[in-house]
């Protein structure tokens, strides 16, 4: 255990932020994303929720402030009559750690999935709500 790290990132997702630089991305799946079949690196997260592992990681991951849009989400399918009332959520905590990315990108589903074959690793978490999956650009550490 170390002070002042959120008890939910395992050391395994530790080491992967620590190692991504500027511009690479993780991201962080709901229950239904196919994370083992897609990902470069896989982090099993099942017991958690996307929103709590958002928030403890951008307590410790800046955001791509060179990019217009550095949080990323998967569109809703045409004619899916789903309304994500998660990404309110995902407003939310953004923005309490980066008041200039709350503004997010949506990515169609296939080009989702092909961009997240490109990302540095891949969250599998226990997410039940559907359209949960988002990814983070990682930005430079000024601090």
């Amino acid at each position: 255990m170390l002070k002042g790290i959120p008890s939910v990132l395992s050391p395994e997702l530790l080491k992967i932020l620590m190692e991504m630089g500027h511009g690479d991305e993780i991201v962080i799946a709901d229950g239904n994303f196919p994370a083992a079949s897609i990902a470069q690196r896989l982090v099993r997260c099942d017991g958690h929720g996307v929103p709590v592992l958002l928030d403890a990681i951008l307590k410790l991951f800046p955001l791509d402030s060179y990019v217009e849009h550095p949080v990323i989400l998967m569109e809703v399918v045409p004619g899916d009559p789903v309304k994500p009332v998660i990404w309110d959520e995902y407003r939310a905590i953004v923005k309490k750690h980066d008041e200039n990315a709350a503004d997010f990108e949506h990515v169609e589903r296939f080009a989702f999935y092909e961009r997240a074959k490109k990302a540095y690793a891949v969250v599998a978490t226990g997410e039940k709500a559907l359209y949960a999956n988002i990814i983070l650009k990682k930005g430079v550490v000024t601090e």
